[in-house]
């Protein structure tokens, strides 16, 4: 089963917590023992998992990415995003879960988030489940 979560980001960087609408669709393929696959096919975003208790925790995951890899800089990329492209590269495209139970098995403090770095924009990312 593949399915699409559909994204409208507000701004430039942002983190956007799809747990939940990850899981709905797990729930919805009635996958119960299987994995979880998660893809973002666009080259300045991306996706991760972490702590989605403490917002805290992404403002820092932020603020220091932007520390790392600044707005402006000395890039070649005429598009005015290259650090939003080398900060897919560090994060990532894909993420993968195991489903126990029909559930996803994440751990408690554990949240998806999809990380826009070029917004605001429409966008997607591709959810696939698979039993096994």
């Amino acid at each position: 089963m593949i399915k699409n979560i559909n994204i409208k980001t507000r701004t430039r960087t942002e983190f956007v917590n799809i747990t939940d609408e990850v899981q709905k669709i797990v729930s919805e393929s009635g996958v119960k023992e299987g994995v979880c696959h998660m893809y973002v096919p666009h080259t300045t975003a991306g996706v991760t998992i972490n702590e989605g208790a403490d917002p805290s925790v992404v403002r820092d995951i932020v603020s220091t990415l932007n520390k790392l890899v600044p707005h402006s800089g000395n890039y070649l990329h005429m598009e005015g995003n290259s650090d939003a492209h080398i900060k897919t590269s560090l994060i990532g495209s894909s993420q993968c879960v195991i489903i126990d139970d029909g559930k996803l098995l994440l751990g408690t403090w554990q949240a998806i988030f999809f990380c826009e770095f070029d917004g605001a924009r429409h966008r997607r990312i591709t959810v696939k489940v698979t039993e096994g």
